[in-house]
């Protein structure tokens, strides 16, 4: 085994990967897959679901998927369960399965608002509830949270958004505290992207000047693409992390660094 594989190689390991049949979710999913893992997609959209597998497979990984709906928060045992038919119980959980709904704030009613959270908060800590468990037994976990920059900026027309991926950062934060513990070899850290284009962001990315707009704010002078995130998947997954826990890694062109 090379040095670089032994610090970075997930083969042997097994992943589970919420919202990871569209945007960052299935560009983390692809990461580890590439990078040896087992890899659980989970998703709402069967289509999308099973070509993000198909796509997967065809390029040597193994890899399965599991129709899931996120805000169905008293079911998240169930998905355990059946995350864990493929290849095994999870070792690494990508919480990435998220919802926008981009409203005004006259407009956000009590529905609205505990969907929101229900999928991008209440989901990311129950469902990890429900692995934590085997990863401690093993001595080897990784959750990776994917909040977002709206975590410490506030943008026009994402109250509940943002409150939710605000709550994201601290719940990692949280994760590590109860998690990390006495060398459990359990790690909680959490990815906050800046702009990218994906499904829930197609709305800015339809309007060009928006987009120069955004490009300008970073250092780098872009937005985001999907590879962008591949690196600090691997890095997060995978041993070279394992004494990193609790932290917040901003990969947005430097926008926050501005």
């Amino acid at each position: 085994m090379s040095f670089v594989e032994s610090l970075f190689g997930l083969s042997g390991r097994v992943a589970l990967v919420t919202g990871g049949n569209s945007g960052l979710g299935q560009a983390m999913a692809k990461a580890l897959a590439l990078g040896g893992a087992s890899v659980v997609v989970c998703g709402r959209n069967p289509q999308r679901l099973q070509s993000t597998v198909d796509d997967l497979r065809n390029a040597g990984s193994q890899v399965a998927g599991v129709e899931f709906d996120m805000g169905f928060t008293g079911k998240l045992s169930e998905l355990a369960r059946l995350a864990a038919r493929p290849f095994g119980t999870p070792d690494i959980l990508i919480n990435a399965a998220g919802v926008n709904p981009r409203l005004p704030w006259e407009q956000v009613d009590v529905s609205t608002w505990e969907k929101t959270l229900a999928v991008n908060l209440n989901a990311a800590f129950f469902l990890a509830k429900e692995l934590v468990g085997g990863m401690l037994k093993r001595g080897f976990g990784r959750i990776i949270n994917l909040t977002s920059l709206q975590a410490v900026r506030a943008f026009e027309n994402g109250l509940p958004y943002g409150v939710s991926k605000g709550g994201l950062v601290q719940l990692t934060r949280a994760m590590a505290e109860a998690w990390s513990k006495n060398q459990s070899g359990v790690t909680a850290n959490a990815v906050a992207p800046g702009f990218f284009k994906t499904k829930l962001t197609a709305p800015l990315f339809e309007q060009p000047e928006i987009v120069r707009s955004l490009a300008a704010k970073t250092l780098i002078g872009r937005t985001g693409e999907p590879e962008d995130v591949h690196g600090v998947t691997l890095f997060l997954a995978s041993q070279a992390s394992s004494y990193v826990t609790g932290q917040i890694l901003f990969v947005d062109g430097g926008w926050t660094a501005a």
